[in-house]
C-alpha cells in the first residue's frame, strides 16, 4: 500500500500539538509497517529527523503554505499531481485539510472545529477558509479521526456526518515530561522566578486559550494573598494579542507575570516540573495536551470545566469556568493553601495520564487507515 501524507506540520523545533501528534503517530507507523510505502509531502526543506524510516520518501511540494490562498494552491493544485505521480492508494492529512481535486480515499484527522463556534478568535480570511472548506472536508474524507469523543459529537453535530465514520484517536504525551528532582525544582525557580513559586501556562497566546481571564485571574488571586506568587506564560504569540497587552498593562500586579516565549522541550519540562500547578483555562480545546504533560510531570493542574477537558482531566484536575474569573481564582488559592489537595490531585494526576501514550495513538491510528483502505 502507498500512503501519501500531508507532512507540512512537521517544523523543526516548531512542533505545537497537531505537529506532536503528527511526529509521534508516524514514526511509529512508518516503523511498525515496513511493508507499506510512505510518501512525505512537505511545504519546504524538510529536516532529516523526520525522515523515520526506509519506506519513507520525501516529496517537497511548493508553495509554502502560509495563508489561505496558498492553502488552496496546495491542496487543489499541487496534492493531486503528487497522489496521481507516486500511485498513492491513501492520503492521510493529520492537520484536517484535504483536497477536494482528487478521486484518491481520503483520511483526515479533524482536531476539532473551534473555528466554526468562535470565528472572531482568527482573522477574517483564515475564519472563511476554515468554516468554508472543513465541512466539505468532513463529508468528502472516506474516514474521519478525532482526538476526543467530544470532537466526535461536535462533528457529527455541526457538519452532520455519519458518527460511525469517525474514530475517536486520544493524544499521548511526550515520555520526557516526568516528575522532576528537587534541587532541579529549585534551580528553575532560580532561574525564571528568582526562586519564587509560581503558576504556569503552556500553550499559543491565542484568544481562545483566555490568556486575558487568566491573567485577569491571577491579578485578584495576588490581591487576595499575601504569598508573593509569579506567572509563567509560556508560548508564542499568535492572532489578536492586543487583548493580552492591553490587559498586562492594566495588572495591578503585571510585574509577577513573566512572559518567556516559546521554550525547547527540554527547558519546558524543567519549568513544568517546577510549577506550583499548570493553569490551563481556555475557553475551547478538541483535547488538551498540556493536561495530560502536567500530570506527567507530578504537578496539579487547573483547567477549563468546559468542551473536552472533563473527558481528559477526569477525576485528577481542578476544574473553573473558563468565563468565571473568580472561579479560576479560587483555584488558585486552593493550590497554594491546600497542601492535601494538592498531593491529591498529583496522585489522580498520575494515574489519569497512564491512559493517554502516542503507542496508543499510533494504533490508533493505523486502525484508522485499514478500515479506510478496506471500505
Amino acid at each position: 500500500m502507498i500512503i501519501a501524507v500531508n507532512t507540512r506540520m512537521l517544523l523543526k523545533g516548531k512542533l505545537e500539538g497537531i505537529g506532536s501528534f503528527t511526529r509521534e503517530t508516524l514514526l511509529r507507523m512508518t516503523r511498525n509497517h515496513p511493508e507499506h510505502q510512505f510518501i512525505f509531502i512537505f511545504d519546504r526543506p524538510y529536516d532529516e529527523e523526520f525522515i523515520f524510516s526506509t519506506n519513507v520518501t520525501p516529496v517537497v511540494v511548493s508553495p509554502p503554505t502560509r495563508h489561505p490562498i496558498l492553502w488552496y494552491i496546495w491542496f487543489e493544485w499541487r496534492i493531486p499531481h503528487i497522489l496521481r505521480k507516486y500511485k498513492a492508494d491513501l492520503f492521510l492529512s493529520p492537520d484536517g485539510y484535504l483536497s477536494l481535486s482528487t478521486k484518491v480515499k481520503q483520511l483526515a484527522v479533524i482536531h476539532d472545529i473551534n473555528f466554526a463556534h468562535r470565528p472572531k478568535d482568527l482573522p477574517f480570511f483564515y475564519a472563511a477558509y476554515y468554516n468554508f472548506f472543513f465541512p466539505r472536508f468532513a463529508k468528502r474524507a472516506k474516514r474521519i479521526a478525532t482526538v476526543s469523543y467530544y470532537s466526535k459529537e461536535d462533528i457529527v453535530r455541526t457538519y452532520h456526518i455519519n458518527p460511525d465514520n469517525i474514530d475517536v484517536v486520544y493524544n499521548g504525551v511526550n515520555t520526557l515530561y516526568t516528575p522532576t528532582p528537587a534541587e532541579e525544582q529549585a534551580s528553575t525557580r532560580n532561574k525564571y522566578t528568582d526562586g519564587i513559586p509560581y503558576f504556569l501556562y503552556i500553550g499559543s497566546l491565542h484568544p481562545r486559550k483566555n490568556i486575558c481571564g487568566l491573567l485577569r485571574a491571577f491579578d485578584a488571586y495576588r490581591t487576595s494573598t499575601e504569598k508573593v506568587t509569579k506567572l509563567l506564560i509560556t508560548g508564542d504569540t499568535m492572532f489578536k494579542t492586543e487583548d493580552i497587552v492591553k490587559t498586562y498593562e492594566g495588572m495591578r500586579h503585571r510585574n509577577d507575570v513573566i512572559f518567556t516565549g516559546r521554550l525547547p522541550n527540554e527547558e519546558l519540562h524543567q519549568v513544568l516540573g517546577a510549577a506550583m500547578a499548570l493553569t490551563f483555562v481556555p475557553f475551547f480545546e478538541g483535547f488538551g495536551i498540556p493536561v495530560i504533560e502536567g500530570m506527567s510531570a507530578g504537578i496539579p493542574v487547573i483547567c477549563s470545566n468546559t468542551t473536552s477537558l472533563p473527558e481528559v482531566g477526569g477525576h485528577a484536575v481542578l476544574y473553573a469556568d473558563p468565563f468565571a474569573v473568580t472561579q479560576i481564582k479560587d483555584a488558585m488559592i486552593r493550590i497554594a493553601n491546600e497542601n492535601g489537595l494538592r498531593d491529591s490531585l498529583i496522585e489522580k494526576g498520575r494515574k489519569q495520564q497512564q491512559k493517554f501514550t502516542w503507542d496508543k495513538t499510533a494504533e490508533m491510528l493505523w486502525g484508522s487507515v485499514q478500515i479506510c483502505m478496506n471500505t
